[in-house]
């Protein structure tokens, strides 16, 4: 299942939790953020434009998250409080039920009073606290680890722009309560829809300026800017004149999402809103969220790729680069002859690898080979059909014995099935059949199997 975002308006921390609800998500799955932190999920429906979206507030469920002057959250980025999307859902113009006082939802919101919104409140941590918290809540390990992944993109984002560094920086937006309910709430709608593939077309940033602590910036925001850099997603501007993508939107899209210009062909299965907080004359404020299967397309991946050039490796050691790099999680190693300096003959060292293992790649590349320098040539992306296994039993000289196929799918139609030349020798030196006449009839049992008839 693909699930894909619209972003011609942008998307906020609110907005991407009530896109994903609106898409299918359970609201249950919610329930250990509410158990461990003093937030509620104050989930209803908003109107903007005439489009019905989710709503999604963070509120407060204590009375506390008052600093020494008595205002709530005063540490908290102003141009959170001013962008066109509240980050942590202020309802305004709406009523205490969340619906809009505007039938149409086309207007200006006003200030909404008499709510204990979370935005900013709570105590504001550091890095290192947030994964205190985060481990805390006893999340399982897969989504602990996006909701953390989440967390380290934002603050060094905002490191990056403070000049400090991840540990040693209290990050109000990373350590604010309705920043921890966002992003994890994120990954756990994220993880009981359960999509193959995440992608989401251009996101829209907005325009004008933002009023920062600092002092007044363009749009977007500086933090946004450092999360385009380390996302696969691109940036547009407009369609207004305010912001429309927050650092937690941005950080949640940056570790889920991968870019794409327009939304893939798709066989629509479900799709939503995710409402923003405020409302535009000309354009509906609200992230849109689709469900679907995908129809004749592969499937695109981000990869990068390390090289180095070597004149001094024993054949011992480029031959066990194979196994040695794909243990550090290189998708492919390829070694080619070439010539070096002074004529000197060499080898060129390619590795396919994904971009969040290229440190731990690189570096075991190096320890292996003794080079000086690895190479990196950028993320891209490499396209890749669906594929599968499946075990199949062959009935040789009275053995029953066991062969894994690889099966490759493009819009779930057949092209390829191969099985694994690994089993297929081992099974020959068992049986002391040829290792292509077990392929073949392991190739061949498995059409059967999938009604394809013989090859």
């Amino acid at each position: 299942m693909i699930l894909a975002f619209d972003g011609r308006t942008g998307a906020s921390g609110d907005m991407l939790l009530g896109a994903l609800l609106a898409a299918g998500a359970d609201p249950a799955v919610l329930d250990p953020v509410e158990a461990h932190l003093d937030v509620l999920y104050d989930i209803g429906t908003a109107t903007r434009c005439g489009i019905e979206a989710t709503d999604v507030t963070v509120r407060r469920t204590d009375s506390g998250g008052e600093d020494d002057s008595g205002n709530h959250g005063s540490e908290h980025h102003e141009h959170d409080r001013e962008s066109g999307h509240d980050p942590h859902g202020h309802h305004e113009g709406e009523d205490s039920e969340g619906h809009e006082h505007d039938p149409h939802g086309c207007r200006g919101g006003e200030d909404s009073g008499g709510h204990d919104h979370a935005e900013g409140a709570g105590p504001h941590r550091t890095f290192t606290e947030v994964v205190e918290v985060v481990e805390s809540l006893g999340l399982p390990a897969d989504i602990e680890t996006d909701a953390l992944a989440t967390f380290e993109l934002l603050g060094e984002a905002e490191a990056s722009v403070h000049g400090t560094d991840l540990t040693g920086t209290a990050f109000h937006e990373v350590g604010a309560d309705d920043a921890i309910a966002d992003v994890v709430g994120a990954a756990l709608l994220l993880a009981d829809l359960d999509p193959d593939r995440v992608v989401t077309t251009p996101l829209a940033a907005g325009g004008g300026t933002v009023e920062m602590s600092h002092g007044v910036y363009p749009v977007p925001a500086p933090a946004v800017v450092e999360l385009a850099e380390r996302a696969d997603w691109s940036l547009r501007s407009g369609p207004v004149e305010t912001e429309l993508l927050t650092p937690t939107g941005a950080a949640i899209l940056a570790h889920a999402a991968e870019g794409v210009e327009s939304l893939p062909s798709l066989r629509v299965m479900s799709s939503g809103y995710g409402a923003g907080d405020r409302s535009f004359e000309q354009h509906p404020n609200v992230l849109r969220a689709l469900t679907g299967t995908a129809t004749g397309s592969l499937r695109r991946e981000p990869v990068t790729v390390l090289e180095t050039h070597l004149d001094d490796a024993t054949p011992e050691a480029l031959g066990g680069l194979q196994e040695t790099l794909a243990e550090a999680g290189a998708l492919d190693v390829t070694v080619l002859p070439t010539t070096m300096k002074k004529s000197r003959p060499g080898h060129l060292v390619k590795v396919v690898v994904e971009p969040g293992h290229a440190q731990r790649v690189a570096r075991r590349l190096a320890e292996e080979t003794g080079t000086l320098g690895v190479r990196e040539h950028g993320s891209g992306h490499r396209f890749v059909a669906d594929r599968e296994q499946q075990q199949v039993t062959l009935d040789i000289h009275g053995r029953s014995v066991a062969v894994t196929v690889k099966i490759a799918r493009i819009d779930e139609e057949i092209y390829d099935i191969s099985a694994e030349f690994d089993d297929a020798l081992a099974v020959s030196r068992r049986t002391d059949l040829p290792v292509r006449a077990v392929l073949r009839r392991a190739e061949r049992a498995c059409r059967e199997s999938l009604g394809d008839g013989p090859a």
